[in-house]
């Protein structure tokens, strides 16, 4: 009984792999238990050395992770095979992301495609992946053009991620260069993809989209716009793949006048909270979604307690938040209030890695 009543009080535990920015002393991709129960997040230590792998993505089955390689003008895409009892990944194999500085990846419905978004050269290419978690050249491939009104960061196209609709019908990739979101419709038979009529929505000149996510309703997208820091809300029509913009609330405190860039979006399983990272107030913005409006209720602020929040996640079970503060070399576990989806800190240390960028969990 005392056993059974000690595994319980330690909760289920979960493998985490984080990425990381090169500088501080970062070596690649880093390996992490997280009880589920108590939300202590636990160092397992370097799980493979790899070059900058600055966004990951696990695939459903848990066997495999994928990363980008941001090295200098040259992008890569690696496979890695996933040793969940030493906590440590093997190479499989790398190719080529058909631009430069990838910076963002993800998985199809069918697990048989992976999505990758180009920053540096603004393009998205979609890469085939074998049964045995081998990466393909790519099948498909899209050169973004234009500029914005920001001559310093929006001299060109910057594809930032790259999403695929809930229905796996369409891939979304907002573009912070170009103040648009760009829409294909995306053939899951062939990896293909084709401009969507209409082939793109807009946000306000000068905005920036960076990343966006889908209400789990399906009809609604929330886009996180880095340069403006603000959350443009979209009517989406799933049988045309089209969006249509109906609000855009600020990530910040009216009072805040200084240097900020927006990075990351996540909602609840529930539709009922979104969280918005900011970088330089260095927090987590925390909005009421309205019911049946969907609208954004002014934000409520929780200080990440640490540097540069350039991404965060909640945990599969929505009870803790894990945000990676890239400049202060930690990532910091929050409880999350499951009425109010208010954030407070577990009472754990925070588990210290250098330059952590992007922390995701293996089901």
């Amino acid at each position: 009984m005392l056993l059974l009543a000690a595994a319980a009080a330690q909760g289920a535990e979960l493998l985490a792999f984080s990425g990381s920015n090169p500088g501080g002393g970062a070596k690649g991709i880093y390996a992490y238990r997280f009880d589920t129960t108590s939300g202590e997040l636990t160092p397992e230590g370097l799980a493979v050395e790899t070059t900058n792998p600055s966004f990951l993505a696990v695939d459903a089955s848990g066997h495999f992770v994928y990363a980008v390689n941001e090295v200098g003008g040259k992008g890569m895409v690696s496979a890695f095979s996933i040793d969940r009892a030493a906590a440590r990944l093997t190479l499989i194999n790398q190719v080529s992301s058909q631009g430069g500085g990838p910076c963002h990846l993800a998985l199809d419905a069918t697990g048989r495609w992976l999505a990758v978004a180009n920053y540096g050269t603004g393009s998205v290419a979609v890469l085939p992946v074998g049964a045995d978690g081998k990466l393909g050249e790519a099948a498909a491939f899209d050169q973004h053009h234009g500029s914005g009104v920001n001559r310093a960061r929006q001299e060109g196209p910057h594809a930032h991620e790259a999403v695929f609709s809930p229905d796996n019908r369409y891939l979304l990739v907002p573009d912070l260069g170009l103040d648009q979101i760009l829409i294909y419709r995306f053939d899951a038979g062939k990896g293909t993809i084709a401009p969507n009529d209409p082939p793109f929505a807009v946000v306000a000149p000068g905005s920036g989209p960076r990343h966006l996510v889908f209400h789990p309703n399906g009809k609604v997208v929330y886009v996180l716009n880095e340069i403006a820091s603000t959350v443009t809300a979209f009517h989406y029509d799933a049988a045309k793949g089209a969006l249509q913009d109906f609000e855009t609330v600020s990530t910040l405190p009216a009072h805040f006048m200084q240097a900020n860039g927006a990075a990351e979006i996540v909602i609840n399983a529930a539709g009922s909270a979104v969280y918005a990272s900011n970088r330089g107030h260095d927090s987590i913005a925390l909005f009421d979604v309205q019911p049946e409006l969907f609208k954004l209720a002014e934000p409520e602020h929780t200080p990440t307690l640490g540097k540069t929040p350039r991404q965060f996640t909640l945990d599969p079970d929505g009870r803790f938040l894990l945000v990676s503060n890239q400049d202060s070399d930690n990532i910091v576990v929050f409880r999350v209030h499951q009425r109010s989806g208010e954030l407070t800190p577990t009472r754990f240390r925070p588990a210290e890695q250098p330059r952590p960028v992007c922390l995701v969990f293996v089901k």
